[in-house]
């Protein structure tokens, strides 16, 4: 991308900054809570750090994010102006699960990012008082992205890779795709489940509660509205042509 559109137009003098390619992730990243370098590149996990970096200093270099040093380690967070693009940022997901929605390619379905958004919005209220170990096994995940725990205790969320060594409350097994589309908004728990997409084993009564604990991206009702109103006028049309 040329660093200037030469135009005087706030919107080109706006987008040279925001929409350089992965820009609007890590102001998305940002906007959900990570301060932390490693926490950033989670959320952007095919991002090289390198790329991370230089977007990073370049949202500083105009004012959009701030770095201070915590103990050894340095933490962003969004300035005035950074805050400013909550609405920018919100606005463009809506309209993505609007008019874009579920057209999701293969190579496009990525069990990190799935996995590490679920974690960060997880309804910890919803959880019972007693610590919940959910074990999320994927049939077609990337090499090493097979296997998750999602580790719930004390009001804390926390993610593993690795086995914690802990009794699983529920084992998840899905296919990436089918997870993503129920977290997106394009598929029902129950559809999944009725059509053995997703299977969920443990407790009648934790595996009732499990869509409770998880939630939904921020852009699902969004999502689901519009398949609702895609499947009525279909409806509509086959009756109408009846």
């Amino acid at each position: 991308m040329e660093p200037s559109y030469g135009q005087f137009c706030t919107i080109a003098r706006g987008a040279e900054v925001l929409c350089e390619r992965w820009t609007p992730l890590v102001v998305r990243e940002l906007l959900c809570g990570s301060r932390r370098f490693n926490d950033l590149h989670r959320g952007v996990p095919r991002m090289s750090t390198s790329l991370l970096a230089q977007r990073l200093h370049r949202l500083e270099e105009f004012g959009v994010v701030q770095r201070h040093a915590v103990g050894k380690v340095w933490e962003y967070s969004l300035t005035e102006a950074g805050e400013d693009l909550r609405p920018i940022v919100m606005a463009l997901g809506h309209w993505g699960a609007q008019w874009v929605g579920s057209r999701l390619r293969d190579d496009q379905l990525d069990a990190s990012l799935l996995m590490w958004d679920i974690r960060r919005f997880v309804c910890l209220p919803e959880f019972p008082p007693e610590p919940v170990v959910i074990n999320f096994q994927f049939r077609d995940a990337r090499a090493h992205e097979g296997a998750w725990w999602l580790v719930v205790e004390n009001g804390v969320a926390d993610l593993c890779r690795d086995d914690p060594g802990r009794e699983p409350t529920l084992v998840v097994n899905s296919s990436v795709r089918a997870l993503t589309e129920i977290w997106s908004g394009d598929l029902l728990p129950q559809q999944a489940l009725q059509s053995h997409e997703i299977r969920v084993d443990g407790a009648a009564r934790d595996a009732q509660a499990l869509w409770r604990w998880l939630g939904t991206s921020a852009f699902a009702p969004t999502r689901r509205a519009r398949v609702a109103r895609l499947v009525s006028d279909r409806h509509a049309a086959g009756a109408a042509g009846a």
